[in-house]
């Protein structure tokens, strides 16, 4: 196989693979960004503290991430014909790509959020702040570059289940993959694909990597509980001082 053979089936596939990894990872946050706050809020100690709503919600969380995701494409496939009208292309394999990670977005969510410094928390409070303007002033905003990051993670992850459904109609440089270099024995056409998921994941990770640490730093001088991070430092800087002069 020719350079020129390759290209003409390397980009309709490529395109494919974004499109399918775009559209689940939108669908996969704006549904794992909730229901990781929800983990956390409805928890024992949480602002919204209910222990059956959280036990009920772990438990199907749990049982999501277990389920292997060969099996959860087969097992959906009536649910991705009902939302998209079939089950062959890459807007097909968006859905069980985006119900596969959605559980594993969600748990990322719930790490990052637990991280955030309860004082802070417990500042807002104090002066008054609902649990809305506490998730929306301090939560999210201060568990960012770590959200950040788990949104990277998610991608990175999606971009390795859509070969596996590629491989089960989905298209893509999966199904492209295994179609040349399984099938037909077109091996180094077979690395050259994997070359090129390799420099997309490669990309992806350090836009991630730049923007989690970008927001980080901007915490240092940006964010508005740099107030409370402030007040917090100065009995410790002023117990210093005092140590220092004796």
């Amino acid at each position: 196989m020719t350079w020129d053979q390759m290209q003409e089936l390397m980009w309709p596939a490529t395109w494919e693979t974004l499109g399918m990894v775009g559209l689940s990872s939108v669908i996969t946050i704006v549904v794992g960004l909730p229901v990781g706050l929800l983990l956390v809020l409805t928890d024992r100690g949480g602002l919204l503290q209910n222990l059956a709503v959280s036990r009920v919600l772990g438990m199907i969380v749990n049982i999501g991430r277990s389920i292997p995701f060969i099996i959860l494409v087969v097992a959906l496939i009536p649910f991705t014909r009902w939302v998209t009208g079939t089950t062959l292309g890459w807007q097909a394999a968006s859905v069980p790509l985006a119900v596969g990670a959605i559980p594993f977005f969600a748990r990322l969510v719930e790490t990052s959020v637990r991280e955030v410094d309860p004082g802070l928390v417990e500042a807002v409070q104090s002066m008054g702040g609902s649990t809305p303007t506490i998730v929306r002033k301090t939560l999210l905003p201060e568990s960012l570059p770590s959200l950040i990051a788990a949104v990277t993670t998610t991608v990175i992850a999606l971009i390795g289940y859509s070969a596996i459904a590629g491989a089960v109609g989905g298209g893509g440089l999966g199904s492209l993959a295994i179609t040349y270099g399984y099938q037909r024995f077109e091996t180094a056409f077979m690395w050259v694909i994997v070359a090129e998921i390799v420099v997309i994941v490669t990309v992806l990770q350090t836009i991630g990597d730049q923007a989690a640490r970008r927001l980080s730093h901007r915490g240092d001088y940006a964010s508005p509980l740099a107030f409370f991070r402030s007040a917090a430092a100065r009995p410790a800087e002023a117990e210093e001082d005092t140590l220092s002069v004796h």
